[in-house]
């Protein structure tokens, strides 16, 4: 089993999310929450489990992009509160293993990534994958499931995949301030690129820096679409993200958004 951290709560978003529940992968934070959104992060940790040790990492590597999205859940955490919807954040590392990926996919335990080996990761036999899947995935999106269908008793409600991504990618530079990721659906993303589009001052992708086409959108596509629920997924640059007061302005500017937004 993979060791609780019961003490992890205490750290909690703007103006205190409450209602908090969790398992060892996953926490629910304003589970009570009765607004229309749903809101999933799923690489909100960069906590590596005990038995793992470091993975053969750094400390630094830790700390970098390879292993969690930062800034994410702080913008997931005031949306949330923004919105009264309830927020799912994963508490594991996705360098264990990556809940917004398919188990089967070459990288949901990855080997390497971006430009860093993981050794812990290395050659592992498939007892040790399952192992992982057992205790992280499938708790994780056990959890995902059950919020929404409790909150799906009173009518469909939208889910929104909440991330973060680097200002450059194996050199190249990433001109956006935020992305909107969308698969078949565009009932959510349509009306959002157009309110962020009006913003001048900063520049939105569509379906960058990342589309469906890169395995992104698994969780979004499990708990929305093949539920025939509205879904989107936001990409936000990490370096817009580096205080708790740009976390909380990107969680306002996009629940003003999705207060706007009809589905």
């Amino acid at each position: 089993m993979l060791e609780s951290r019961v003490n992890e709560a205490a750290s909690l978003g703007p103006g205190g999310l409450t209602n908090q529940a969790w398992n060892e992968a996953a926490m629910v934070e304003n589970g009570g929450g009765t607004g229309r959104y749903v809101i999933v992060c799923e690489h909100a940790s960069n906590f590596i489990p005990a038995r793992f040790g470091d993975l053969g990492l750094t400390k630094h590597d830790l700390t970098r992009h390879i292993a969690w999205d930062p800034g994410a859940l702080g913008v997931a955490r005031r949306l949330a509160l923004e919105l009264d919807a309830p927020l799912v954040s994963c508490r594991i590392s996705r360098l264990v293993i990556d809940c917004n990926r398919d188990p089967a996919a070459f990288d949901a335990i990855p080997v390497r990534s971006e430009d860093t080996v993981i050794p812990g990761n290395a050659a592992l036999d498939e007892a040790e994958k399952q192992r992982r899947v057992g205790e992280v995935y499938e708790p994780f999106h056990a959890c995902v499931s059950e919020v929404i269908d409790a909150r799906t008793v009173d009518g469909p409600v939208a889910v929104i995949g909440m991330h973060s991504f680097t200002p450059t990618y194996h050199g190249v530079v990433r001109p956006w301030h935020i992305g909107i990721l969308f698969d078949r659906d565009e009932s959510l993303s349509a009306p959002m690129l157009a309110a962020l589009r009006q913003d001048k001052t900063i520049t939105v992708g569509a379906n960058q820096p990342y589309s469906p086409g890169d395995r992104v959108y698994h969780t979004l596509d499990r708990h929305g679409q093949s539920r025939g629920l509205s879904s989107v997924m936001i990409e936000i640059r990490n370096d817009l993200l580096e205080s708790t007061e740009q976390e909380e302005a990107w969680g306002t500017k996009l629940a003003c958004v999705f207060k706007d937004v009809r589905t």
